[in-house]
């Protein structure tokens, strides 16, 4: 869900944002008369919507919700410490073996392995144990009549009675998170509608109730994203203490032999072995923990364009197949704080660097225009901010 690495940054519980300014929203009498419509036009009954529709209002805590995003605060050796915990990856492990012939089944159908599925099961809902109890709809018409994001909604909202009408749900089943995630894998309406299958054969896709519905369709939702069967996607790595770190950039997939020429070990320090192309992955800088990223890491990236949810996500699918706990790095690694990191993309915008948001957050654009930084600074390249740069913007 590319489009969704806040709203799930809110709901795994990462630090704190601004509050979005107001913008204004439409009268909610003329907006519903006019989505209505639009409804009709896209083929849904008159009797779906309007049963569905009937007196559901904008609900002004999830406007709340969403002026308060949280998003990363926590750096990923944090957050991931944090999220692949010893009691999920304990119960992770038995809930592997429980289902291990679903698991199978699912992986001769889409290519998709069990660790994977487990790893999104896991930090989605705690293996289906949190589902959220928001309902859905509500969410959703109060987010399409915002006036932040409504066309994104708006779908969201057509999808949802789709999913009424198809009889998939029904809309008293729909709960879940705030905006208006579903199911067992945290799927918007459209990505349930356009992924979801009935794997338990009682002829319904309930992503809510059945865990074999829910992880079936998160594995074709993976497998129609692109992904790999029987090709790994992460694997941690040992770093030199110096080396082009430029080259460290999910964009920039080498054959595994261009690293190790440049110094790059397993992490228990023998030497690389294996083949392919993959990328160096730094989540927090050349001091910090580093993996090869190999092609099926930008499957997690679909699921999540968040760095740090995506090499979290990928980092507990390893361990679930028996990996061990990651080192922290070559070097203590000192991050900056929401305000800094504002303050940071604030002198790489007034400086002319790429910046297109100043909001404390730091993705990839910034990770982008923080490297150009430090090449024009003749500082080491790799794409992680930090208090010298900081000290030199």
């Amino acid at each position: 869900m590319r489009y969704l690495n806040t709203i799930f940054c809110c709901l795994l519980g990462m630090g704190c944002a601004p509050v979005f300014a107001d913008c204004g929203s439409p009268d909610f009498g003329r907006w519903l008369a006019d989505f209505k419509a639009e409804a009709l036009a896209n083929g849904l009954k008159p009797s779906i919507v309007d049963s569905t529709l009937a007196g559901v209002k904008p609900d002004p805590a999830v406007v709340k919700r969403d002026r308060s995003q949280q998003v990363f605060a926590q750096d990923f050796l944090t957050f991931a410490s944090k999220k692949v915990n010893s009691s999920r990856l304990t119960q992770g492990k038995s809930l592997l073996k429980k289902h291990a012939s679903l698991f199978k089944r699912i992986e001769a159908e889409y290519g998709v392995p069990a660790p994977v599925l487990a790893a999104f099961w896991g930090l989605e809902t705690d293996f289906g144990a949190v589902t959220g109890d928001f309902p859905t709809l509500r969410s959703l018409v109060t987010l399409a009549h915002d006036c932040r994001r409504p066309d994104m909604f708006r779908k969201e909202l057509l999808a949802a009675l789709n999913l009424v009408q198809k009889g998939d749900l029904a809309p008293a089943q729909m709960r879940g998170a705030w905006a208006g995630e579903i199911g067992q894998l945290q799927l918007l309406a459209s990505r349930y509608d356009q992924y979801a299958v009935d794997f338990d054969g009682d002829g319904h896709r309930n992503l809510i109730r059945s865990s074999a519905d829910a992880l079936a369709s998160g594995a074709r939702m993976l497998q129609v994203e692109g992904w790999r069967a029987g090709e790994p996607w992460l694997q941690e790595v040992k770093v030199p203490a110096d080396m082009d770190w430029s080259q460290a950039r999910l964009d920039n997939k080498l054959p595994l032999s261009d690293w190790v020429a440049q110094g790059v070990k397993n992490a228990e320090g023998s030497a690389l072995d294996g083949s392919g192309s993959a990328a160096l992955l730094l989540p927090m800088g050349r001091n910090g923990p580093a993996f090869l990223a190999f092609p099926n890491f930008d499957v997690f990236l679909q699921w999540n364009e968040s760095t740090v949810y995506a090499a979290t996500a990928a980092y507990f699918a390893t361990r679930l197949t028996g990996a061990p706990p990651m080192r922290s790095g070559n070097a203590p690694v000192r991050s900056l704080s929401t305000a800094q990191a504002k303050q940071l993309q604030a002198n790489l915008q007034a400086q002319g660097f790429p910046i297109t948001k100043v909001d404390g957050i730091v993705g990839e654009e910034t990770r982008n225009a923080v490297r150009q930084a430090q090449q024009k600074l003749g500082l080491p390249a790799d794409g992680y901010p930090d208090a010298a740069l900081l000290g030199k913007l």
